[in-house]
């Protein structure tokens, strides 16, 4: 913007700025006081007043995969329900089915593991209701004007339902995405089955042989009639058939279905971000996200291991706008480290190609204040 020299240009960008709110915190902090630290953040940043009586409020929340300790705890989680339901709203805690076959496959392993986890109603004070359904196949396709990728999109049916929606994410590293924080929690977290398989559209399956049990249920479930016999009696998909709906995935109880989880990063990181826009999309401005900068470790809480932090802990983030709540958290732990996050963990990934695409598209801006809280 070319400068006139009456300064009206400073405010202009001063006013089209995302404000990001900053609690800091110990290292080691405890879960209780991460608690107390999040009741401050959602009071200074107005988490309430997205909410009206009666709205149904979707809290997406990542449980974390079995073994893994690192993921935001129950306890903090239940600050944002508690002020939630304080202005009315009918609070539920959401997920979806992941692709890889673990804890949270489906929504009766999952849900069960989320009991497991600790999250409980008598815990935190909503029940944990699955956004896509039984097997990730309850979808909304949704339209978005300023994809480059897609178009149209196909999200989880009750995130599209919901009339607020309040995403409390674990920013980690990530082996495609370089970083994994609100636009992963949004766009990969509330994806269908399809959507996530969009995703990842240079994947194609193909069946273990050595794992197959010979039950036939790929290839009666397949829509695209994709799945044949082989001659050893095992069964194949054929790849120029295959639709990538990932049917067979779902119903397969015995990992006998993989994918090359090596696909293009570069492509996976923007269709994330074109989810991310399909899943706020409607929302009228019904959002709110926090990132929990809090046991932050090289990969994310899908693995189903024991992990140790990679940095010390820093605070808690929360803003309306969700490129800018990554971007801090992104600058916060270089600042801190001398390298950021995404870097120290996944050195050769570029985790701001999901950012600037996020902010090319319209999710959001990179350009924000810090208020520290």
């Amino acid at each position: 913007m070319p400068r006139d020299g009456t300064g009206n240009e400073d405010r202009e960008r001063e006013v089209t700025k995302a404000t990001v709110y900053f609690c800091p915190v110990y290292d080691g902090i405890e879960p209780a006081d991460q608690a107390q630290k999040m009741a401050h953040l959602i009071d200074r940043a107005a988490m309430a007043e997205l909410i009206n009586p009666s709205e149904y409020v979707a809290v997406k929340v990542h449980v974390g995969e079995k073994n893994n300790t690192t993921h935001v705890r129950p306890e903090v989680v239940r600050e944002v329900v508690r002020a939630a339901q304080d202005k009315g709203g009918q609070v539920f805690l959401t997920e979806t089915a992941t692709l890889y076959k673990g804890e949270r496959d489906n929504a009766v392993r999952h849900i069960l593991h989320a009991v497991r986890q600790g999250f409980t109603v008598e815990r935190v004070g909503a029940p944990f209701i699955m956004a896509d359904g039984l097997n990730g196949s309850s979808e909304i396709e949704v339209q978005i004007d300023s994809g480059q990728l897609h178009r149209r999109v196909k999200i989880a049916r009750e995130a599209a339902v919901a009339d607020v929606l309040i995403a409390i994410s674990h920013p980690t590293g990530h082996m495609l995405s370089g970083l994994g924080a609100t636009i992963k929690n949004l766009g990969m977290g509330l994806a269908s089955r399809q959507g996530k398989l969009r995703q990842h559209a240079a994947l194609k399956p193909e069946i273990r042989q050595q794992s197959c049990r010979r039950c036939g249920k790929c290839s009666e479930w397949c829509p695209a009639r994709a799945i044949g016999p082989t001659s050893g009696g095992g069964f194949q998909i054929d790849g120029s058939q295959c639709i990538g709906c990932g049917e067979c995935v779902a119903v397969c109880r015995f990992d006998a279905v993989k994918y090359d989880w090596g696909a293009d990063a570069a492509f996976m990181q923007r269709s994330m971000a074109e989810h991310a826009l399909a899943v706020v999309a409607g929302k009228g401005g019904k959002c709110m996200f926090f990132n929990v900068m809090v046991n932050m470790t090289r990969d994310c809480d899908c693995f189903g291991v024991e992990q140790t932090k990679i940095i010390a802990d820093i605070g808690i983030l929360a803003s309306t706008d969700p490129v800018a709540v990554d971007m801090a958290a992104i600058d916060l732990t270089a600042r801190a480290n001398g390298r950021s996050l995404a870097a120290l963990a996944y050195e050769r990934q570029d985790a701001m190609i999901q950012i600037n695409h996020a902010e090319a598209i319209g999710l959001g801006t990179t350009d924000y204040r810090l208020v520290t809280v």
